[in-house]
């Protein structure tokens, strides 16, 4: 039978009110369809990839941790067969997202913090999060936390963007941004989030006491009919990017579009092509 398991509070749980702690250097985080048209069709991809490296036996119970908009709780249902799954975010808009889309039969989301989860101890067979770990203020105590639910000889693992040279769009974005603005140079993703590699990640794993981390890489396909579609979802204002577009005056703002546009790949029918690669994590607590 299913065990719902939604907020389980007892010994060890440091709960309190979610604090949106991934709202740093002006990011929001707060409209579920904006951030899908921006990120979530690409994060959606590695995700399924992602479930299928971990190779977690049916029925599992696992808990996704920066749910978002339930890209990766939604992959871990189609993939993995479990018998729960509870997603967690800071966001009250993002988790209303993935309640209405996202495996309404088998999952359940509450507001929550990534460093101060709601449950007792050891009551997950897995603990995930994709493309989160980066922005939780303390990743180590994060890990941590997901390793303390998380029963004896169960899994923790993450995935995040390769910012400094995998995820070609914004790659190319930063790079045109920060000849707009000198401002950029600091929001830049590659340079906030340094341990977004195999070793910064293998790095925080161990920080946190989970050692004997295997990594691997993820490569998908980010496509767009022409640049007015790979342009519209950097005006949604959500993530980093998207947030500094909307901070922009509109002149900066023109010359950005403009100058992104000239660093665009351009296929003879109009349409891109770009890589987006993740670095993916996996320990056993």
């Amino acid at each position: 039978a299913r065990r719902r398991l939604h907020v389980i509070a007892g010994a060890g749980v440091n709960a309190q009110e979610p604090t949106a702690t991934r709202r740093q250097a002006g990011d929001s985080w707060d409209a579920g369809d904006a951030y899908e048209s921006f990120m979530g069709r690409w994060s959606r991809l590695v995700a399924a990839g992602f479930v299928e490296w971990l190779d977690i036996a049916p029925g599992g119970v696992w808990l996704d941790v920066g749910c978002g908009t339930g890209a990766l709780t939604s992959a871990i249902c189609d993939v993995a067969d479990p018998v729960a799954v509870t997603g967690v975010d800071p966001s009250p808009e993002f988790v209303a997202h993935a309640s209405d889309l996202s495996c309404a039969d088998t999952a359940d989301y509450l507001v929550a913090e990534a460093s101060s989860l709601p449950f007792i101890d050891g009551i997950f067979d897995v603990a995930v999060s994709g493309l989160v770990l980066n922005f939780v203020p303390d990743p180590v105590a994060a890990l941590r936390e997901q390793s303390r639910v998380v029963a004896p000889s169960g899994t923790v693992a993450a995935f995040v963007w390769d910012y400094a040279e995998g995820m070609r769009l914004l790659r190319h974005f930063w790079d045109v941004a920060q000849q707009i603005t000198p401002s950029a140079v600091a929001l830049d993703e590659a340079v906030r989030f340094p341990d977004a590699n195999p070793k910064g990640l293998a790095g925080l794993f161990e920080a946190a006491g989970l050692g004997l981390a295997a990594t691997t890489d993820f490569e998908v396909e980010t496509s767009f009919c022409d640049f007015d579609e790979l342009w519209a979802p950097f005006l949604t204002g959500q993530g980093p990017a998207p947030s500094f577009v909307a901070r922009l005056h509109d002149a900066d703002r023109a010359l950005l579009k403009e100058g992104l546009a000239e660093a665009m790949p351009v296929d003879a029918d109009g349409s891109i092509h770009l890589s987006a690669r993740a670095w993916a994590i996996r320990a056993k607590t």
